[in-house]
């Protein structure tokens, strides 16, 4: 009789787990290109390249900050606004870099933080302009 219960806690355990935790993509909500090009034009964003300094140098979303050169002085250069739009981009669809510069942000007290998907191959595709030094 007692290990009934046990067995049915057992089989329970998962799912309480993936009810409590969500899912990583949950976490860090996603932004559309629209979206973000309006936030650009308006300068009410930070973008975050997490793709290395080399490809940051080889190209990037406009007013792109180098998460790579950036490291621990990331406070220093995020708003005081806690709310402010924050958006972390890697290199395509199928990379998780831009994880580490979102979770940063979030770490920080930021609420706000989103994540575009395409990632700086889908910005070239679309045709917008990028930056390169």
């Amino acid at each position: 009789m007692f290990l009934k219960p046990l067995a049915v806690l057992s089989l329970a355990a998962p799912l309480a787990l993936t009810i409590a935790l969500p899912a990583r993509s949950a976490e860090v909500p996603s932004i559309s290109h629209t979206d973000l090009v309006k936030a650009i034009k308006t300068k009410k964003v930070v973008v975050l390249d997490v793709n290395g300094s080399e490809s940051y140098k080889a190209g990037r979303i406009p007013g792109a900050l180098n998460y790579e050169a950036v490291g621990s002085n990331l406070k220093a250069k995020l708003p005081a606004n806690k709310k402010a739009l924050i958006v972390a981009y890697c290199g395509n669809e199928y990379c998780g870099a831009y994880k580490r510069a979102a979770v940063a942000a979030m770490k920080l007290g930021y609420t706000n933080v989103k994540h575009y998907s395409p990632g700086i191959a889908g910005w070239k595709k679309s045709g917008a302009k990028i930056d390169k030094s």
